[in-house]
């Protein structure tokens, strides 16, 4: 079942699995298309579609690609609530089931290794799985991430209820014990970080990830680049198929050397940083402290010295920088947001700014918060909502398997005006 539910297109030829999703994506530029006409945009291209669709490119892994795992704790088939792994069911009906990942294709045996040596020092541990905040217990999600350079990173959140530092402290003890010394040693991490969190999700900076064992980051080769990776950077769960992804985005973006290339939501510097020698300058912002932080340590020991990484909200930061910017070089805009799309603060910087005439919008949700994206980049200009540069028309869209088994994309969706 769970197969099913996480992977549902595991049945499906490969090839078979990218028609699925071609399909999709046309869908969703039809969607595009029709609305934009609504605007009173003639949008309408041959086949309903606002702009010429190519076939999907393929992830060069189709098994085991996903970079980054994470694992729940909370009852399984039978019974026991100690089970590591993934839900099948919804809060809603009341019917969440933590299955095993064993079955699953998109995730490495690593992966299910560590996840399963998890479950194993949670049955021997005294205190009670925290499966809902409110009811207590402590031992919470493992979220594993390797690299093709060998390295493997295990993250445990913990909620911390009302123990003491020395009860927490014993607890670590343990845990680095089992996996230093214990039967966990088969995983051969190079990196146990521990978090101590009373949220669903928390950052670095809220709740800071403490390091158990080996090293603090662990590190990733693309394009012949090194990247450092901490706990919570964003990087694509797919490293071959993000290769594939830059290297499109690259040619797309036709940055020459007298280009500005603006990495949006740019998480460890990646898409930035791989296409730093054809531009003058690479400018990324970023959310997440701590990736801006990788971002400018992967600059430095890349030798690239012609890219600035700013921390904060794209919100906050950019349209600071872009109403400043007197420069009179071109810029193309990246961006890569998460699934909740670009705040509307964003989306009008770009807009207003009459410098940047080529936007690439790399998203994994295009039907979702994106589409409202689209159509606030391409819509006629608008005083009341201070929208006031030219519009932007979509030009071409590239969909990108990144995730083969399941049923999502990601799209590249070129904008120009």
């Amino acid at each position: 079942r769970l197969a099913n539910v996480a992977t549902p297109l595991w049945r499906l030829p490969y090839q078979e699995q990218l028609q699925v999703k071609y399909e999709s994506q046309r869908k969703i530029l039809q969607t595009l298309a029709s609305r934009l006409e609504e605007l009173g945009i003639d949008a309408q291209k041959p086949g309903g579609l606002c702009c010429s669709l190519q076939p999907v490119v393929a992830s060069p892994i189709i098994n085991g690609y996903r970079n980054k795992s994470t694992f729940s704790v909370n009852r399984g088939p039978d019974g026991n609530p100690k089970t590591v792994g993934l839900y099948v069911g919804t809060g809603r009906a009341r019917n969440i089931v933590c299955v095993k990942a064993n079955h699953l294709e998109n995730i490495p045996p690593k992966h299910k290794q560590v996840a399963q040596c998890y479950e194993e020092f949670i049955r021997c541990s005294p205190l009670d799985p925290c499966l809902l905040f409110h009811e207590g217990g402590h031992w919470r999600e493992l979220v594993v991430r390797t690299t093709n350079c060998g390295h493997t990173m295990a993250i445990i959140t913990f909620h911390p209820q009302e123990l003491g530092q020395k009860a927490l402290a014993t607890q670590k003890a343990l845990l680095k014990e089992f996996f230093t010394c214990g039967s966990g040693t088969v995983c051969a991490l190079t990196s146990l970080s521990f978090q101590e969190s009373t949220m669903t999700r928390c950052f670095h900076e809220q709740s800071p990830f403490q390091l158990l064992h080996g090293e603090s980051h662990i590190f990733e080769e693309v394009l012949g680049l090194k990247f450092r990776i901490s706990p919570d950077a964003f990087f694509q769960v797919n490293t071959g198929g993000a290769e594939v992804l830059y290297q499109v985005v690259g040619e797309l973006s036709q940055a020459g050397g007298d280009t500005v290339l603006l990495d949006i939501c740019c998480g460890t510097g990646t898409i930035g940083l791989s296409l730093a020698h054809q531009v003058s300058k690479i400018i990324g912002i970023e959310m997440v402290e701590k990736a801006v932080e990788d971002a400018r340590w992967n600059a430095a020991f890349n030798g690239i010295s012609n890219c600035e990484f700013h921390s904060g909200k794209a919100e906050a930061v950019l349209p600071q920088l872009l109403s400043s910017w007197e420069d009179a070089r071109p810029i193309v805009a990246v961006v890569n947001p998460s699934r909740s799309g670009l705040h509307y603060r964003v989306v009008r910087a770009i807009r207003n700014c009459k410098s940047i005439r080529r936007l690439l919008y790399i998203s994994c949700k295009p039907d979702g918060e994106a589409m409202r994206n689209f159509l606030e980049l391409c819509c006629p200009p608008n005083p009341g909502k201070k929208l006031a540069g030219e519009p932007f028309a979509p030009t071409l869209a590239i969909p990108f398997d990144m995730f083969p088994h399941t049923v999502h994309c990601e799209l590249v969706l070129l904008f120009t005006r």
